[in-house]
């Protein structure tokens, strides 16, 4: 939830606005104060009564969020009927609110809602107000709404509340700090394994450098010795006699008559001949001549300096599988008798097992099994060569693991216990509807499964093809207030938003979505520069749903009013590749170019 969204509904007879949050806070950008409503800085000293309501704020950084005692402090200043805006700032599940709920007590504050929030540096607030009687004011339901009031009814749900959320927050907070501990347990053992890697690796280029430094080393050998038979034999006796008889056969008439006196003296001059330089280094080294059918052979590998931008896989997978993971990664399909080799030449960042390739058709089929112990060898081969290498593998336990029960036994460095997920080009829109595509979209699809083998494996993430930048250009504090509520409304949040002057947008920062002039770096681009247009929350979800379902590299509003269709020209384009956007072409001529235009009717713009 956003800070405005959290105090708005509890400004009612509110005229002012005190802010006394910690030093390093500045949150009047996050407000957006309606006409009537003044904000001021705190002294320090002035009380807060009836018709104002200050914030305040406690984290971890004293220099951002203030301390206990600078709340408790503010807490003795508020009179009966005046309010409070508590923001918290530290992460996890559970502020200590326990710190200040006595503070809270004794100033006979009541607590009227709290929230999480949606920012890096403020994490929950709770709005809360000082009594003017002794009666509770009505508590607020999960939507915001108030509970109607009835005295002792009111404090005996209060309670009631209380101890069943404790025992639920309670099982909460145990899972929570179970989950942390393990993160920081495969934190370390990773890194551990990254080390062990790297030292892999490097022994075996050095083992690689070793044995190219000795097939050199017998190149050169090998060229010595045929340079000195080349030398023997331009030198031998044959070889001069032969050349005498075709140049006299050649030329009788001139070649003819010394014919006999250079053969006497080949004769003469034989014995006097002494090796040629070559032989007598190759005589001296020990070298003999090659003999066999020794042969060098030359290997060729493709190298690109460019930095990895994708991840890479050598998969043991099903045809389905390889299929969409080929959408959104380099997939390389290891054989039994080559997956050694082709672990060492592609270098993957990680080699998979899916366990429905080792029960399914194909060449990796019954390998685990115990059905077949010369896959199961070539298996424990593989992930020998891939441990050598400093790469990970992961098995991809997608069925139960009694159908394979002997790769349990295998050393992996991790096992995904999921589906792969489901590539939206398989989806019919029609059909399944458009709740459905964006359920696939955030939880299903076949990218956000490698996404979690990307993170875990330390390659590139592929969600960043999902990444959008946002073109605006506000012209003053009411475009501000309305382009962080259409920005920060959206279920597909965007990455970034470029304008031509950051200032007033500190809330999208502290959000985490990137503000900056220039040009974009997200991989796609949404022009939003008229912010007077109604924007549903759910416009970028559907876009990046029809995106991916169907490949395009922009969409939009057709003339016609086509919707999940790809036609020659749009209307209005709403999102666009960031490689055509930057091209600069007229959006004319994008079909004529090559560029693949996909319709969505959505949303008319107002």
């Amino acid at each position: 939830m956003r800070l405005t969204d959290l105090l708005h509904p509890h400004l009612d007879g509110v005229t002012t606005v005190v802010d006394a949050a910690g030093r390093g806070l500045r949150l009047a950008p996050y407000l957006h104060l309606p006409d009537g409503v003044g904000l001021l800085d705190d002294d320090g000293e002035r009380p807060v009564g009836e018709g104002e309501l200050v914030l305040l704020s406690y984290g971890p950084d004293p220099a951002l969020h203030g301390t206990e005692d600078d709340c408790l402090a503010v807490l003795e200043r508020i009179r009966p009927g005046g309010r409070g805006l508590l923001l918290f700032g530290h992460s996890g599940p559970e502020p200590p609110y326990h710190r200040l709920l006595d503070g809270l007590v004794a100033q006979r504050c009541q607590v009227l809602r709290a929230t999480p929030l949606d920012y890096v540096h403020l994490r929950a607030g709770a709005v809360f107000t000082r009594l003017t009687a002794d009666e509770l004011l009505p508590p607020h339901d999960w939507f915001g709404r108030p509970v109607p009031s009835d005295g002792f009814v009111t404090a005996l749900r209060m309670a009631d509340e209380y101890v069943l959320a404790d025992l639920v927050s309670r099982s909460l907070r145990a899972r929570h700090l179970d989950l942390e501990r393990r993160a920081e347990e495969a934190e370390r053992a990773r890194d551990a394994v990254r080390e062990d890697g790297l030292a892999d690796r490097l022994a075996a280029a050095v083992r690689e450098k070793e044995q190219l430094a000795s097939a050199l080393r017998g190149a050169r050998g090998r060229v010595e010795v045929l340079q000195a038979r080349v030398a023997m034999l331009e030198g031998s006796t044959s070889l001069r006699v032969g050349k005498a008889l075709v140049s006299a056969a050649r030329s009788p008439r001139r070649q003819m008559a010394g014919l006999p006196r250079e053969l006497y003296g080949l004769w003469r001059g034989r014995t006097g001949k002494t090796s040629a330089p070559g032989a007598a280094r190759a005589a001296a080294s020990g070298a003999a001549p090659v003999a066999g059918d020794d042969r060098l052979h030359l290997v060729h590998r493709a190298f690109s300096c460019a930095p990895r931008d994708r991840l890479v896989i050598a998969g043991v997978l099903t045809d389905r599988t390889a299929e969409d993971f080929a959408a959104d990664a380099v997939v390389n399909r290891p054989l039994p008798h080559d997956g050694a080799l082709l672990v060492r030449r592609t270098d993957p960042d990680a080699v998979v097992v899916q366990l429905s390739a080792c029960t399914g058709d194909g060449p990796w089929s019954l390998a685990g099994t115990g059905l077949a112990p010369d896959l199961d060898r070539r298996l424990a081969e593989l992930l020998t060569e891939a441990r050598a290498s400093g790469r990970a593998a992961v098995l991809w336990q997608d069925a139960p693991a009694s159908a394979a029960p002997g790769l349990a036994r295998l050393a992996w460095d991790a096992v995904l216990d999921a589906d792969t997920g489901v590539r939206l080009a398989r989806f019919d829109p029609a059909a399944d509807g458009t709740e459905r595509l964006r359920e696939a979209f955030q939880w299903d699809s076949t990218r956000v499964r490698l996404a979690e083998l990307a993170r875990l494996v330390g390659a590139p993430d592929p969600l960043d093809e999902r990444r959008v930048a946002v073109l605006a250009a506000p012209r003053g504090p009411h475009d501000v207030a309305r382009l962080a509520a259409q920005v920060l409304g959206q279920q597909h949040r965007p990455a970034e938003v470029i304008v031509p002057d950051p200032a007033g947008l500190d809330e999208l920062d502290a959000a985490g979505v990137a503000v900056r002039t220039g040009l974009p770096t997200a991989a796609w681009v949404a022009d939003w520069t008229d912010l007077t247009e109604d924007r549903p929350d759910t416009l970028l979800l559907d876009l990046m749903c029809a995106q991916e379902y169907s490949g395009a590299d922009a969409l939009g509003h057709a003339a016609a009013g086509e919707d999940y269709t790809f036609v020659p020209a749009l209307r209005q384009p709403l999102l666009v590749r960031r490689s055509l956007h930057l091209a600069g072409a007229p959006p004319e001529s994008w079909c004529g170019r090559g560029h693949r235009l996909f319709a969505v009717r959505g949303k008319e713009p107002s």
